[in-house]
């Protein structure tokens, strides 16, 4: 339900902006607190955690899938774009938390040069939905190249609050 309401507010938050430029971008990515099991920046946005040895942090690791069962096709493999859309892991040092919610959530079309592209509404996805804050950590930690291609080799164990939130999301209550 969190999620939800973060994303209805993202959107309403992006639709005002009328366009993107306006917006801050992220702030830097370092975790300065986590929440169970989860990691956050000094903005309070989700972020990413890897270890010396290379053990990501459990929320990057779900992003990894989730980014891998739902984007894609899209945005190529590991967030690095293709010919019909461009690379996230570069989108993500531009769009603060905040409008990668709203343009997922939303969607968004544009028309660069006579070209057009369209990136479709996830808000019925509940794949992306449930799974947003994993989605930005993944693509947070390819941007600044703390994670590197293919599936992380080490994770963390997945936080109780993880499988619970998860459950809820997914079950819809």
């Amino acid at each position: 339900m969190r999620l939800l309401l973060a994303g209805a507010l993202a959107l309403s938050v992006f639709m005002g902006l009328g366009t993107i430029a306006e917006a801050e971008p992220p702030s830097d990515p370092a975790a300065v607190k986590s929440v169970d099991g989860k990691y956050y920046d000094k903005n309070g946005d989700p972020t990413y955690k890897v270890q010396a040895d290379g053990t990501v942090d459990w929320y990057t690791f779900s992003g990894y899938r989730r980014y891998h069962a739902e984007c894609h096709v899209c945005h190529g493999p590991n967030g690095e774009g293709s010919t019909y859309a461009p690379a996230l892991k570069d989108s993500v040092k531009r769009f603060n938390y905040a409008e990668f919610v709203g343009i997922v959530v939303g969607g968004r079309q544009n028309k660069v040069a006579g070209n057009e592209s369209v990136m479709p509404a996830f808000a019925e996805n509940k794949n992306a939905m449930c799974y947003m804050d994993d989605l930005y950590i993944y693509l947070r930690a390819r941007s600044t190249g703390a994670v590197d291609r293919g599936r992380p080799e080490k994770k963390e164990e997945k936080p109780a609050a993880f499988s619970e939130a998860e459950a809820k999301c997914m079950s819809g209550k």
